[in-house]
């Protein structure tokens, strides 16, 4: 094994033996001599260690063998009295003074000997002495090597024997000689985790992080694993927050496995750590650095971010425009961006870009702690601009309905190595109801498993967290909690680790950042002393939860690990009990719970460790269980004062006797409403804040509370209401400032508005001049006393050709503004100039999307002739000067002009020019950008005409601020006739009506509201506009009642007669005249008037007509001053006409009334040919008859007479002629009858029956050819044939003419055609026709080609088979099945036989043929007739016969049994 030191070990103080005292030196070379000859002696140490084998047998040998004292080689590995290696020894070389003392025997003999042969060079100089002894010294070297080589070869014998005769012995589980160490390490530096390991076999050793094997090959270049000599190394490379792990080395061989584990903690630089950073690297590009050096920047920030407002969770980004002049390649400033005066780091939370001309902060996940001022500060070499706006973050909406807001700020005041205090600031909204206390959740870092750390919650903003692994880093979050729920948590805090504040201060070195590494180490141990007592016990917290103890170590260093026990005891007694008994605790803090609240304790801290329990710690004082923080007092008087136009200054009086003040929280409300809104939800520590986001124009009061770790206090007094609007201040300075004419002694000069005037009108203007005299300015003097109105003015009194500078100040009821900065150098010197001067005070109103009005006032100098036009010139704002372009081509006589066509969003700045006849005269001052957009709200002027015709302008503006007005003018120039018209205004609303309307006011119409962006809005009164206006001024004087529609008639059910009209529109004042002939009618009971002003329907009602109803009939309308009315004449035949229907309607009302028909007899066919007669009813009841009849008489029930769903049926299924009549259907009850008649005689009958033959018709399917014996048959089927059915057959598109050859019939539902005997004559196209008294229907079939051959030889074969079944030979009858005879008897049989030719008869008995003889006889006569006689049956004639007949056209037979019985068998059988 090497004997250096891991390099990263050597920057360290620790491992440094330097610093050490030389009481210290000699110490630790005592320790490594009593720890090399430990090993040396011990045999045991080298069955267990390989690596200690050889410097063991070294030792022992050479004390043996050698005669004269010699240097022991050096071992690297330190052990303990019990033979337990416990690491390095670091080497002490013999050039090195400083470690001289504490060299072994062997050393210190070589160091006199090698002095004394030094003494005897310098006594003795004989030349046989000096080469003696530098014999004698070189005999003895060469003897040392020869013995030394000796001895290893010995060695090396013996162990090899050593290891053949017990191997078993060697071999052992893996041993940690060193266990790898925990580190923490700042970001992007490189951190090395190694270990030494033991084992035989040689150990397996895998990594782990967080129990995850890591693979190298998986992240190439983040991890690197190597394992040299035993000697086991992971290598994290440029380690991130990520890394922040616990990891794991286990090394296992076949006798077992073993684990160690170290912690890597990955820390951020933060606050004090900045000045350890090394100075940051300056990008050198291709070209080379920027040089600064002889350059001046000026630095402006423009389109910057205003006052925000984001909810927690959203995403918030907040940029400026970062103009620098002059413009240099790659020269990026310092860009810096601060919350409330604190640096910004970028971070997860944080996100920053420059782009080269724009800075951009994202906030990526708002929460609370993101509220406050941010400053934006750009620093050059020749200085920094910085800008700075608020943030206010709303609270997310709760989980819970009622829930109070999520806590803020969460950070660790104090970490040890297994507690940390953590605290929280309270939040400002609590959901309603007080919040109950706060639950502490943890997080180890690496993990996502969130534990709560207290069961109940607590009230103070502060809690110390234990039960922590030493080492481990944790997060933590906090959440409120209240009657309603818990709130969501808090954002967590940054991590800290548990470790004790001396290796974390250590950490904190300025080595720490230049060595790659820090690490945590452990002082060495010193062994069986018992630890002292800890010093400087006190209590350093107290609530009524809790109170935490600290103290310092015991004096003496080199302990062993020192841990404590906590005692308290009740004051004024002596009865001390142990706090933490099972665990003590390794932080010099300590926690305690559970005490009784308002009870009296002391307290006092045991050291221990594996030496024993020392002596306690001097006892606290009694300390009270209780919460020595008191909730501060409620802060005083609070003065709300007007800032802006949507905030308000609210300063107050601070909290009295505050201690640990957090801050204050202040709340808005509307006055009257009773509804208190947060105006920060991040706590300020001063007693001055900016409430921004309030509604302009409303009344509101505030009121504030203090908040320190102990809780939120009591609400100030409620303040004075405020009005939110703009504070008034001066106006800030007029600038432009140009001449517009110059004569000797005078000149006139104009300027701009300033831009912000301060909140109230500018009442007027101060101008100032100085002589400037070779450059040199003079004094200020004043030019006006008495403020000028206009923004032009002449200055007199000056000199000729002289130079001067003017400044203007603007002033309102504020007071006078700064002066501007002076003006260009001008030379007093009339101007002879032919054109004239430059226009002046250009002026943008109404700005659109696609147009614009400009404004101008004339030259004041006109030149040799007056001004008779002007030219207005555009171009884009960021155009270059040759982009100017005429807006008119002909010269405009008027001071103002609309310009058109304009796109959307562009800027355009615009000037004016005027012209003479001399010419065209100087430009004017160019205006300053204006884009062409339409600002939301904008509104424009609506003309309206009132219901007295009053004619008139309207103007609304919403954004208006409490010192706004309306001005309006005609044609852009004040109105002075105030006798045409009058203005009126009333809120946000404004109007002017003309008095008199005519000619003389015509022209364009506008409306400017002073102290806004801009609104105005104008409105071109033509002629033919003012023509239009007047017709409906003067409909509006005199006006009629519009009507929807006109006076007109309808019937309504039983025969009423309803008159009615609509008017449009009437009010509850309108009434109406019903006239009848000229004569006003009235409610009665002949007349109903209705009149619903809601709808405007006029309605009057007759209950029926009579002759003395004809005539005119009008309603007369009057609402107010408007009248209308509307005429109806009913006379003639419409009013005849009129009276029938209505006469009608009445009947059919009353019909109604009982059982009636609403649907009369009717019939219909169905697709079987069924008729079916019905009608539908309605108004029934149970006892309502129905009664059929047929030429009066009555059709019983049980002929198909049906009643289902309101409709009545009677069904004819097979109609004939005798089906012909006139049915009725009576329905009577007692309420009355109806009856409805149905003739189905002459043409109803012959319309029903068509109907039917057309059913019949299209129910018939194709015409189809077939044939029989006697020739070829055509054939159709229908569904029903009835005998009155008309059908005729067509050959060639002609009726058949039928004979014996050629004839028709029907059978069944057939009806067919019969050709006999056909020949090729009658092949065709043959058709068959259905007369249904319409078009008919006819079906078709060509019986030619194919078809008739193939129809004519089935034909042929049927005639001929029909001619031999004809002529076969046919056994007629006459054989019985059986007989059966008597023995003796005679049987005579006979049959009929049949055939053509006569066939030849054949008679079988059993199948066998027999012959004529005396016993049987067989005849044949004249061809028909064939017997068989037996004279005298026997016994022996039993059997089975048969006669065959066979002629040409067939065979046939019959067969018959015979069964003779003798008598006396049967009378036996019967007895």
């Amino acid at each position: 094994m090497s004997g250096s030191i891991p390099f990263y070990q050597k920057h360290h103080l620790h491992y440094d033996r330097g610093y050490r005292s030389k009481e210290t030196q000699s110490k630790v070379s005592q320790y490594q001599a009593s720890s090399r000859y430990s090993a040396s002696g011990s045999a045991s140490a080298a069955t267990r260690s390989r690596g200690l084998n050889v410097s063991s047998h070294s030792g022992l040998e050479e004390s043996r063998v050698s005669p004269s004292p010699k240097r022991a080689k050096p071992t690297y590995l330190a052990v303990d009295k019990d033979n337990q290696i416990i690491g390095y020894v670091v080497p002490i070389f013999r050039g090195s003074q400083e470690f001289a003392t504490g060299l072994s025997d062997t050393e210190e003999a070589r160091v006199r000997d090698t002095a004394a042969y030094m003494a005897r060079r310098d006594l003795f100089t004989s030349g046989l002495e000096m080469e003696r002894s530098e014999l004698i010294s070189r005999k003895e070297t060469m003897r040392e090597s020869a013995e030394r080589i000796t001895l290893n070869k010995r060695i090396h014998e013996h162990e090899e024997h050593f290891k053949r005769m017990n191997e078993d012995s060697l071999m052992h589980a893996p041993e940690f000689v060193i266990k790898p160490r925990s580190h923490t390490v700042w970001e992007k530096q490189c951190v090395r985790l190694h270990c030494t390991v033991s084992g035989w076999p040689d150990p397996r050793v895998v990594w782990y992080k967080n129990n995850v094997v890591l693979d190298p090959l998986a992240n190439p270049g983040k991890y690197k694993i190597e394992s040299r000599y035993s000697v086991h190394s992971l290598e994290i490379n440029k380690c991130d927050f990520d890394d922040t792990a616990q990891y794991r080395v286990s090394a296992m061989n076949s006798q077992g496995e073993l684990s160690a584990f170290a912690s890597v903690v990955v820390k951020r630089f933060k606050g004090e750590m900045d000045e350890f950073l090394p100075a940051p690297r300056r990008a050198i590009t291709e070209v080379g650095p920027v040089s600064e050096y002889g350059i001046t920047f000026q630095t402006h920030i423009v389109d910057k971010f205003g006052v925000s407002f984001g909810r927690e969770g959203e995403t918030m980004s907040l940029g400026c425009t970062v103009i620098i002049y002059p413009a240099l390649h790659r020269y990026q400033p310092e860009v810096e961006w601060y919350r409330d005066d604190v640096l910004l780091s970028p971070s997860k939370w944080t996100h920053m870009h420059w782009s080269g001309d724009r800075a951009t902060l994202t906030l990526t996940h708002l929460n609370k702690e993101d509220e406050g001022l941010y400053t934006l500060r750009v620093t050059t070499k020749s200085g920094y601009e910085t800008y700075s706006a608020y943030v206010f973050v709303r609270d997310a909406d709760a989980e819970v309905e009622g829930a109070p807001a999520a806590p803020l700020d969460v950070r660790c005041l104090d970490a040890n190595k297994d507690y940390i205090i953590v605290a929280w600031k309270q939040p400002a909204v609590d959901g309603g109801s007080s919040i109950l206390g706060y639950f502490v959740d943890r997080c180890e870092v690496g993990t996502t498993h969130w534990i709560q750390c207290n069961d109940t919650p607590v009230k103070f903003a502060r809690f110390p967290v234990t039960g922590l692994v030493e080492g481990r880093s944790y997060i933590f979050r906090v959440r409120a909690v209240n009657k309603s729920g818990i709130s969501r948590p808090s954002r967590v805090s940054e991590p800290v680790a548990a470790m004790d504040p001396a290796d974390r201060a250590r950490m904190r070195g300025t080595s720490a950042p230049w060595t790659g590494q820090i690490i945590v180490t452990e002082e060495e141990p010193a062994e069986g002393i018992v630890p002292s007592k800890p010093c400087d016990l006190q209590v350093t917290e107290a609530t009524k939860n809790y109170v935490v103890l600290s103290w310092k170590p015991p004096g003496e260093k080199g302990l062993e690990g020192v841990m404590y026990y906590v005692e308290k005891c009740v004051s004024d007694t002596d009865s001390w009990q142990r706090v933490n008994t099972e665990i003590p605790v390794k932080s010099p803090r300590f926690a305690l719970f559970d005490l009784a609240e308002g009870k009296a304790y002391r307290f006092r801290v045991r050291c221990c460790n594996s030496a024993g329990v020392g002596e306690p710690s001097d006892p606290t004082e009694a300390t009270t269980v209780g919460d020595k923080l008191d909730i501060p007092s409620a802060p005083g008087k609070v003065i709300p004062t007007r800032n802006t136009d949507t905030s308000v200054v609210v300063s107050w009086e601070a909290s009295c006797d505050a201690k640990e003040l957090v801050g204050y929280y202040i709340e808005g409300s509307i006055v009257g409403s009773n509804v208190w809104e947060p105006c920060n939800n991040k706590p300020v520590n001063v007693t001055r804040f900016i409430c921004h986001g309030l509604i302009t124009g409303e009344k509101y009061v505030f009121r504030v509370r203090a908040v320190n770790a102990a809780g939120i206090s009591q609400f100030s007094q409620e303040s004075e209401a405020v009005e939110v609007k703009a504070a008034i201040a001066s106006p800030t300075p007029p600038y432009g400032i140009t001449v517009l004419e110059c004569v000797r002694d005078s000149m006139v000069l104009a300027w701009k508005q300033p831009t912000f005037i301060g909140g109230a009108d500018i009442t007027g203007y101060f101008v100032d001049y100085r002589e400037v005299i070779d450059g040199v300015p003079g004094k200020w003097h004043e030019a006006n006393i008495k403020a000028v109105s206009e923004r032009a003015y002449r200055v007199s009194d000056l000199k000729e050709n002289k130079k001067y500078q003017f400044q203007v100040r603007a002033a309102n009821m504020a007071g006078v503004g700064i002066p501007s900065l002076p003006s260009n150098t001008f030379l007093c010197e009339e101007w002879t100039i032919a054109v004239p001067g430059p226009p002046h005070d250009l002026q943008i109103r109404e700005a659109r999307n696609d147009s614009l009005v400009l404004l101008w006032k004339p030259p004041v100098y006109q030149g040799r002739d007056p001004v008779n036009g002007f030219y207005v010139d555009i171009k884009e704002a960021d155009a270059p000067e040759e982009a100017w372009r005429g807006v008119n081509t002909k010269a405009l006589e008027k001071t103002y002009t609309k310009i058109k066509d304009l796109k959307e969003g562009e800027k355009y700045v615009f000037r004016v020019r005027a012209q003479n006849k001399a010419g065209v005269g100087k430009v004017s001052d160019v205006t300053e950008p204006v884009p062409a957009l339409t600002k939301p709200g904008t509104k424009e002027i609506v003309v309206d005409v009132d219901d007295d015709g009053v004619i008139s302008l309207n103007f609304e503006c919403g954004n208006m601020t409490p010192d706004s007005k309306f001005v309006w003018s005609k044609n852009y120039e004040d109105i002075t006739d105030t006798s045409r018209l009058t203005t009126e205004t009333k809120g946000t609303k404004s109007k002017v009506v003309f008095n008199r309307p005519g000619e003389e006011d015509i022209g364009v119409y506008s409306c400017l509201v002073t102290h806004t962006d801009g609104a105005s809005s104008s409105y071109t009164l033509s002629e033919e506009e003012l023509k239009r206006l007047l017709e409906v001024s003067h409909d509006h004087k005199f006006p009629i009642i519009p009507l929807k529609s006109d006076l007109a008639v309808e019937l309504l059910e039983k025969g009423r007669v309803r008159f009615w009209l609509q008017a449009e529109k009437m009010s509850n004042n309108g009434k109406v005249d019903y006239v009848f002939n000229n004569n006003v009618v009235s409610q009665g009971e002949k007349y109903k008037m209705n009149f619903d002003k809601n709808t405007g329907v006029i309605e009057m009602t007759l209950e029926s007509l009579t002759p003395a109803d004809e005539g005119t009939y009008t309603f007369q309308l009057q609402d107010g001053k408007a009248t209308n009315q509307s005429s109806l004449v009913l006379i003639g035949d419409v009013f005849k006409q009129l009276q029938k229907e209505s006469e009608f309607q009445r009947k059919e009302y009353f019909r109604k009334q009982g059982p009636h028909f609403i649907e009369y007899l009717s019939w219909e066919v169905t697709p079987e040919c069924c008729v079916v007669l019905k009608c539908k009813v309605g108004n029934m009841k149970k006892e309502t008859s129905a009664l059929w009849q047929k030429d009066r008489q009555q059709i019983k029930v049980d002929e198909h007479l049906g009643f289902a769903e309101g409709v009545l049926k009677l069904e004819i299924a097979q109609i004939s002629k005798k089906d012909a009549g006139v049915y009725e259907v009576i329905l009577k009850d007692d309420r009355g009858q109806d009856t409805s008649t149905l003739n189905l005689t002459d043409q109803g009958f012959k319309d029903l029956m068509n109907e039917v033959f057309s059913v019949i018709a299209n129910s018939s399917t194709p015409l189809k050819i077939t044939s029989t014996d006697e020739g070829i048959r055509l054939y159709t089927f229908v569904s029903y044939y009835n005998d009155l059915l008309q059908v005729t057959w067509h050959y060639k598109d002609s009726a058949i003419a039928f004979s014996d050859r050629i004839k028709s019939g029907v059978v069944g539902e057939q009806l067919w055609l019969q050709i006999t005997e056909p020949t090729e004559k009658d092949m065709g196209k043959y058709a068959i026709e259905f007369y249904d008294g319409k078009g008919g229907l006819r079906r078709t079939v060509d019986l030619s080609g194919q078809a008739f051959d193939d129809a004519f030889a089935e034909f042929q074969r049927l005639k001929a088979a029909a001619i031999a079944e004809r002529n076969r030979a046919r056994v007629a009858g006459g054989l019985p099945d059986v007989v059966t005879i008597q023995e003796g008897k005679a049987l005579n049989l006979t049959c009929n036989i049949s055939g053509n030719p006569v066939p030849e008869v054949t008679w079988l008995k059993n199948d066998k043929e027999i012959t004529s003889d005396e016993h049987c006889i067989l005849k044949f006569e004249s061809g028909k007739f064939a017997s068989f006689t037996i004279t005298g049956v026997n016994t022996s004639d039993s059997g089975k016969y048969s006669i065959l007949v066979k002629n040409k056209y067939g065979t046939e037979s019959g067969d018959f049994t015979v069964s003779v019985f003798i008598p006396e068998e049967a009378g036996g059988k019967k007895k």
